[in-house]
């Protein structure tokens, strides 16, 4: 039987915040008690994770003075040196202070915006400190519930403005971070800005230094609006640009659940695991996900735990699905090969464009030819299901 013990080559990692979730939702009050950073990365290093990333107000609360901050980062440096845990990436709460309530990089409010701009690069020495070399912006406040204020293009302009800043500072401490924006549907905005990965793919090409920014997309953004995760990693695998990704899952048509990692779109994930093996993706695989408000402790650690060990349990069936010779087989029939017609169709020329234009086509027998779908999605269900 395989082993599905995780270990840190895999590279699992956990957000300060998703452990950390202490059950408060918006209609009822927190149903666990908070957990020192130190206590979390202990646990997660037992767990066999990799690393673990945080906010900035994650490890140093909002109005904490310079003692206390260096406390904490001190006996947070201290517990990942102790386990041996990493902190590959870093972001900012931008999002849960009322100052940001109508956005913080595209807020109309000019002095808005200048704190959004130190609250970060706070963020990023604190991030940089503890060795984060990748930072995160989700922009949770940067959209709209309405949109009478008129200040969508500016928006663009000052979002824009701050990311280059931002990038310019990095670069002018040596820092050497690389930034992945975050896209998101909705909430807790009603519409948020950029909010699929495509978005973000056409906004990047607009900043002064686009080779330093990607995306990180996460699984429930998606799924919450109905949209397919995959197809959207696969375009960012093509770009180059998938820099960074959270897992979780979620059900179509709900607030933001942050489940388990294959608690419900079993086949959903199944796909997503095997493309990033195969396109051999080797960069940080984090849960931004927390468990169930009706979870007491043990609970988390069974979340946790069952987020790597049913990654690595999808990653076997991707092997099995490699080596099974009917799905092989299957796949083989689906795919129609035809050497002459693919190079004519690779690379124009006036003559390729004219001998295409000249070839005869049997468009009934085309239309007629069944792919045979069917029969490979179930024998795919089956695999999945544990009957092959």
């Amino acid at each position: 039987m395989t082993d599905y013990t995780p270990t840190p080559a895999d590279r699992f990692t956990f957000g300060l915040w998703t452990v950390g979730n202490v059950g408060r939702d918006p209609f009822g009050e927190p149903t666990r008690r908070p957990m020192s950073a130190p206590y979390i990365t202990q646990k997660l290093a037992e767990l066999g994770a990799y690393g673990v990333n945080l906010h900035d107000n994650d490890l140093v609360p909002l109005g904490a003075g310079a003692p206390e901050r260096d406390r904490l980062v001190d006996d947070f440096r201290q517990a990942l040196s102790d386990h041996g845990l990493v902190v590959p990436m870093a972001t900012t709460n931008l999002f849960s202070d009322p100052a940001f309530k109508d956005g913080a990089f595209t807020s109309a409010d000019a002095r808005v915006r200048a704190y959004a701009l130190q609250k970060t690069m706070l963020s990023m020495d604190l991030g940089h400190e503890l060795g984060a070399e990748l930072y995160v912006f989700w922009g949770g406040r940067e959209g709209s519930e309405v949109d009478a204020s008129g200040k969508l293009l500016d928006s663009l302009g000052w979002l824009r403005d701050s990311l280059n800043f931002l990038a310019e500072y990095s670069q002018s401490q040596g820092y050497g971070y690389r930034f992945a924006l975050e896209p998101k549907p909705n909430e807790p905005r009603g519409d948020i800005f950029f909010p699929t990965a495509g978005s973000m793919l056409g906004f990047i090409p607009t900043l002064d230094q686009p080779e330093l920014f990607g995306v990180n997309p996460e699984f429930a953004h998606d799924t919450m609006a109905g949209l397919n995760f995959t197809h959207a990693v696969a375009q960012l695998i093509d770009a180059g640009k998938l820099f960074h990704i959270d897992l979780n899952d979620q059900k179509p048509g709900r607030f933001d659940q942050d489940l388990r990692f294959g608690a419900e779109n079993i086949k959903a994930a199944f796909f997503l695991v095997k493309l990033l093996e195969d396109s051999k993706y080797g960069g940080p695989k984090q849960f931004d996900a927390h468990a169930l408000r009706t979870e007491d402790e043990n609970g988390v650690w069974a979340f946790a735990r069952g987020c790597m060990r049913t990654y690595l349990m999808f990653k076997e069936k991707a092997r099995q699905f490699d080596q099974d010779g009917e799905i092989q087989a299957a796949l083989s029939a689906y795919r129609v090969t035809d050497p002459a017609l693919e190079a004519l169709s690779r690379g124009f020329s006036p003559e390729r464009a004219a001998a295409l234009k000249a070839q005869s086509f049997d468009r009934a027998a085309l239309g007629a030819r069944g792919p045979g779908l069917e029969h490979l999605d179930q024998l795919t269900v089956e695999l999945l299901l544990g009957v092959r």
